[in-house]
């Protein structure tokens, strides 16, 4: 069963207690804005809640769900049947009526988040998409949504406090804040915002974008009192560190939904080094990140600088290390505990790119040659002898199956059943 089927049951004109509940809460919280501090606010909308997941955890006992859980933490328990510690999904995807989607996000970030006033200009046309990667010791969330405003006070803080920073980037739209006594608008970068202090925010636009690290404080390796300077603060994004933690965020947004929950708990503390490296450097003292920290972001640029000039047919080990003013020696001890080595990953991005190429229906007129001396190999011999090492074919074997295979995808309008192009899938190129 769809994710969308979750709440399927009480569409439609049958009114069962889940919407009769449902226009209570609506009449309780006036539709348009929800502080929920009042115990029969809470009771209503943990009643609805309760029969709309009830459904769901006694057809994932039955083993009939598919798909993983919206894992707000009250819900993740009831819900995580299906298995990957993430969500990926809008609240349409999962049956949340339209005229019932602001109702229910104000509560689940309350109830499940912190508790927070959250207001909307428009409640009926308000919508939402999650997605949320438990990564161990920090948790990656990504949020679109229909314009907001937020206030917690210091009475949500004293009413529940996950005592967490969060740094959010934010990818679409801008972002007014206002925390401590710092206010800025941020659009395109980042900024940092403390659990367990009141601020009040406000989405501008009709819609925003962004991805936060949720960091449990006492994880942070850096002193407290420094970091709070950075509260609210409009952050750059766009060189240095900041480049790198964006990309990575963006990447680990992209690939992350399709990783094992111990591939991403593993991933956690890189995220975890990254966030400290850039905040650290926001500080003017890079030296105040902990030493794996500042392995990990030298890490990151160096793995940035080499997809960007696989095209040079002089990138090498040496001038990689080069480039980053480290020795060659240093440079292989960063890769020591990644899976390819300097040159491994030199050859195999080099090759992923010219692999994409030969498949490329507009590139098809090109000659292999000119697809190999595009991404940095000598001649047509290194490059045909390194492809069949890595694929098992040569290039032009490749090319033509791989083009026969988008034709059949073209005409048919479905997937392609071809075994070539099936393994391309499971390689993710």
């Amino acid at each position: 069963m769809l994710a969308a089927d979750w709440f399927g049951n009480h569409r439609g004109p049958r009114q069962g207690p889940a919407d009769r509940t449902s226009r209570q809460l609506k009449r309780c919280g006036g539709g348009a804005c929800h502080d929920l501090p009042s115990r029969e606010t809470e009771r209503l909308f943990d009643s609805w809640r309760f029969i709309r997941l009830r459904e769901a955890g006694e057809r994932c006992a039955a083993g009939r769900e598919v798909g993983a859980p919206l894992t707000f933490d009250r819900h993740r328990q009831l819900m995580s049947c299906a298995g990957a510690g993430e969500y990926m999904g809008s609240l349409d995807e999962l049956g949340v009526p339209g005229r019932e989607q602001f109702d229910w996000f104000s509560g689940a970030v309350s109830s499940g988040v912190m508790p927070v006033a959250l207001s909307t200009r428009n409640a009926a046309d308000f919508r939402a998409s999650i997605t949320d990667l438990d990564l161990g010791v920090v948790r990656m969330s990504a949020l679109t949504c229909t314009a907001v405003l937020s206030r917690r006070t210091s009475a949500h803080v004293r009413r529940g406090d996950p005592e967490h920073l969060q740094l959010a980037l934010i990818t679409q739209g801008a972002f007014s804040i206002s925390q401590r006594t710092n206010e800025s608008l941020v659009a395109g970068g980042l900024v940092l915002t403390d659990t367990s202090r009141p601020s009040e925010g406000a989405c501008l636009g009709r819609q925003i974008e962004s991805v936060i690290v949720q960091i449990p404080r006492q994880a942070l390796p850096l002193n407290p009192d420094r970091t709070d300077r950075l509260l609210a603060q409009s952050l750059t994004a766009d060189d240095g560190s900041g480049a790198i933690l964006a990309d990575f965020l963006k990447t680990l947004l992209k690939r992350g939904p399709r990783c094992r929950p111990e591939e991403l708990r593993r991933i956690g503390p890189v995220t975890l080094d990254l966030a400290t490296a850039f905040l650290a450097q926001q500080l003017g003292d890079p030296s105040q990140a902990p030493a794996e920290a500042r392995a990990q972001e030298l890490l990151q640029r160096v793995w940035r600088f080499i997809d960007q000039n696989l095209h040079d047919p002089h990138l090498t080990p040496q001038s990689v290390a080069d480039r980053h003013n480290i020795s060659l020696r240093c440079l292989y001890s960063l890769f020591e505990d990644q899976p390819l080595s300097v040159a491994a990953r030199i050859r195999r991005g080099r090759l992923e790119r010219a692999r994409a190429d030969l498949a490329s229906p507009t590139l098809s007129g090109q000659s292999v040659l000119t697809t190999a001396l595009r991404w940095g190999f000598s001649s047509a011999t290194a490059f045909g002898r390194a492809f069949r090492e890595a694929y098992g074919t040569t290039p032009s074997e490749y090319r033509a199956t791989a083009l026969r295979a988008g034709s059949a995808t073209a005409r048919t309008g479905r997937k392609s059943t071809h075994p070539a192009a099936l393994s391309s899938a499971a390689r993710g190129i």
